[in-house]
């Protein structure tokens, strides 16, 4: 009994390891998205107050200002919605980018081993799935904000919260004004910022990891001598570049 059980461990782990391997991407991305999630949230509010206040204020005193009007709880308001949706949209999100790259493998386009043609197909990549995601996920990003800024919406109206309305009144009350039609409320900039930024970040990401030593098969090569940093901050520095100049490339239609 011992001897079957401890096989039936083992062959489960190797089964979980190989489908962790196969799937790695996908799975640093959740795990990296569900991290952040909750580290950001808190800033992702700021952010969405400071674009929508008329009257200049710095990051400090609006924090102070949230905290001592909602407490804690106004950093994180709203924060359910990123969380149950980030799983589909991140696992669907690489899914398309990866199935468009290996597309273009298998058809041999952009072949050549150069930092354009890897570029390139990153961001035609990344353009794809920005583009596709945008329409599931527009709804969403709507409610979040709506969330976020109730106290600032009930203000402009005369009106004083005592308590602020939950995610599905926020659902209805949209609905009710404008129907589905409501929930695509700025749909367009939606498109074109989701599009036109994920394509950015992997035409960056792609880019940079092709000059660090990665191979066409993914595999991570030896890093050049101009920037001999260990393999494993490869994708760290590559990711964070990317991310901080796509986003700052693209931040104007997010206002």
């Amino acid at each position: 009994m011992d001897g079957k059980s401890t096989s039936n461990s083992a062959y489960n782990s190797a089964v979980f390891n190989e489908f962790l391997r196969r799937n790695k991407a996908v799975v640093c991305a959740l795990s990296a998205s569900y991290i952040s999630t909750f580290a950001g949230y808190p800033l992702d509010s700021l952010k969405s107050r400071l674009q929508t206040t008329k009257t200049p204020i710095s990051v400090p005193r609006l924090a102070a200002i949230v905290y001592r009007e909602e407490g804690v709880a106004g950093f994180f308001r709203g924060l359910w919605i990123p969380l149950m949706t980030i799983s589909f949209v991140r696992a669907a999100s690489f899914t398309i980018y990866t199935r468009t790259k290996e597309h273009f493998r298998d058809h041999h386009w952009l072949a050549r081993d150069s930092i354009v043609d890897v570029s390139v197909i990153g961001g035609v990549s990344g353009a794809m799935s920005g583009a596709l995601i945008s329409f599931g996920s527009a709804p969403f990003e709507l409610v979040k904000v709506r969330r976020q800024l109730e106290y600032t919406i009930a203000a402009s109206k005369g009106l004083q919260l005592t308590k602020a309305p939950g995610t599905l009144e926020a659902v209805r009350e949209i609905f009710q004004a404008n129907g589905i039609a409501g929930l695509y409320t700025g749909f367009r900039l939606h498109f074109i910022r989701d599009t036109l930024g994920t394509a950015l970040y992997f035409l960056e990401y792609d880019g940079m990891r092709h000059l660090l030593g990665r191979q066409r098969n993914g595999e991570q090569g030896v890093t050049p001598s101009w920037l001999p940093i260990p393999a494993s901050l490869v994708p760290f520095v590559c990711g964070s570049f990317s991310g901080v100049t796509s986003w700052a490339l693209i931040y104007p239609l997010d206002v």
